[in-house]
């Protein structure tokens, strides 16, 4: 038995994005409205204000008003970056860099405009099955996720959205017509976008508002059962309609350390854990809701009503991989008074040991070999990094160029550490950096919080030419991929 040095000739190096934060074209194209089409955005606020954006969730009042705001300089998922109408000069761009995936999801609101709608919308599956030919047609592979955070909005203010389990029929309706008149361009495909979304932003994750009175746990666990159920009907459909391809599983990954060796503190490191990241995983692989918790039900008041079947269902239609977004890791800890700082998601316990980015995310690439290993230990199945990359402002130099060495440095180092996962033994298939187009940022709303290798000229107001151009990180990216990971310099 010989050690694996490298990544294997087939690894997918790749790129991810996601249809809400880059199409645009919000009311083009037999598009019906959604739910991340009412987030608000306002781009004079003070850079103080703005660290409160991605806990700034939507509310009935600002929910109203957005149904008949025209001002999409509000709305940034209304404009993204225009990839609707730029997508084929981008694809050139995606293969010139190498891509040998693709990542992005599918807009529910596209294909069924009000999501209970009789017949798909015709013009959103023709879109997305040229944007996919013409990713073959380049050599670059497809891994889509079915939803990525937002819904039709009729499903939300007619049934409730997730609260609702007809919005499960109506999901698994919308999944069996991409199987079928996209499955031939798709080569992996996802249900959800970080499962764990729905418990720790809940608008996102299962359209829940902030001042709604039943905005507690219950209610969110109630709806996380109900995508659980619907993530298994979308697994059954996919392994029946296109045997032989892959579907698999995903969250945001909190990597979590002790604070200390205090038992205490291992411990709490255990169950949060369990409680954030490996419940979702371990519905979804294993097939079952694990014992843990039940405790953790009891404590916090959580009684799910379940349907004949849904057990059934679940442990019978368990994922074919498992995959993850990675960008900080979080230390736990039973003391009172620890510094906090920013992470995806969520507000985590700062760990004095590592640096941050201009957004107070913990940059640790060791964390993500851990992560892999212990994802791969648990579950035993193929891992796919679905997302990694750093956050930060650039600046665009007289010449037009851009340098990014942070960004470079960044991808370089957790690169190094998927290698060593690799040679752990980790069955890694491959790895597709978040935002590798510059796009909207998904928690803070900014486009001047940018994560790609690809650069966009426009603003937070939405201003500028939507020029693309390569940053220094393009020509490294290009080469790491060309060299299968060995030219890191």
């Amino acid at each position: 038995m010989t050690m694996k040095n490298g990544f294997d000739p087939n690894f997918l190096f790749g790129g991810a994005i996601c249809s809400s934060q880059a199409e645009g074209a919000y009311d083009e194209g037999g598009k019906g409205l959604d739910t991340q089409d009412l987030r608000y955005f306002d781009p004079s606020w003070t850079k103080e204000e703005r660290k409160l954006i991605p806990n700034r969730r939507l509310n009935h009042e600002k929910f109203t008003k957005a149904l008949t705001d025209k001002d999409i300089s509000h709305y940034p998922f209304r404009h993204g970056i225009d990839f609707y109408h730029q997508w084929e000069s981008d694809l050139d761009l995606f293969q010139e860099l190498g891509l040998r995936i693709f990542r992005t999801s599918v807009c529910w609101a596209r294909i069924y405009p009000n999501g209970d709608d009789e017949k798909p919308n015709e013009e959103g599956l023709r879109y997305y099955h040229d944007l996919f030919q013409g990713c073959h047609d380049r050599g670059i592979k497809v891994f889509v996720t079915i939803l990525h955070y937002n819904i039709p909005l009729n499903l939300l203010q007619k049934y409730g959205g997730w609260r609702s389990r007809e919005t499960i029929k109506y999901y698994e309706k919308y999944a069996r017509t991409l199987f079928q008149y996209l499955g031939d361009v798709v080569d992996y495909w996802l249900p959800f976008n970080e499962f764990n979304a729905g418990k720790f932003n809940p608008y996102n994750g299962v359209c829940i508002m902030d001042d709604d009175e039943d905005n507690n746990q219950n209610t969110i666990f109630q709806c996380l059962h109900h995508e659980f159920v619907a993530n298994a009907l979308a697994i059954k459909a996919c392994h029946e309609m296109l045997p032989g391809k892959m579907i698999g599983g995903m969250i945001a990954r909190f990597t979590s350390y002790p604070a200390t060796c205090k038992p205490e503190d291992v411990m709490q490191s255990i169950t949060d854990e369990q409680y954030s990241n490996w419940f979702y995983l371990d519905v979804m692989a294993r097939g079952k809701y694990p014992k843990y918790m039940e405790r953790f039900f009891e404590h916090s008041g959580v009684t799910i009503k379940m349907e004949p079947g849904d057990i059934e269902l679940i442990k019978n239609n368990t994922v074919d991989f498992v995959s993850f977004s990675y960008y900080f890791s979080q230390v736990s800890t039973t003391q009172n008074g620890w510094e906090k700082t920013e992470g995806n998601l969520i507000m985590s316990n700062k760990n004095p040991y590592l640096n941050s980015s201009e957004w107070g995310w913990q940059m640790d690439p060791i964390g993500l070999r851990v992560t892999l290993n212990q994802v791969y230990d648990r579950y035993q199945l193929p891992v796919f990094v679905a997302e990694n990359g750093l956050g930060a402002i650039d600046k665009v130099e007289s010449d037009g160029k851009i340098h990014d060495s942070y960004r470079i440095d960044y991808l370089r180092e957790h690169i190094k550490q998927m290698k060593e996962a690799v040679k752990d033994g980790v069955e890694l298939l491959g790895y597709t950096m978040w935002g590798f187009i510059d796009v909207i940022s998904c928690g803070s709303m900014e486009m001047s919080k940018r994560y790609g290798v690809i650069y966009v000229d426009q603003d937070d107001a939405g201003n500028g030419t939507l020029s693309r151009s390569k940053k220094d990180s393009f020509y490294w990216y290009q080469k790491c991929i060309a060299s299968n990971g060995e030219n890191l310099d």
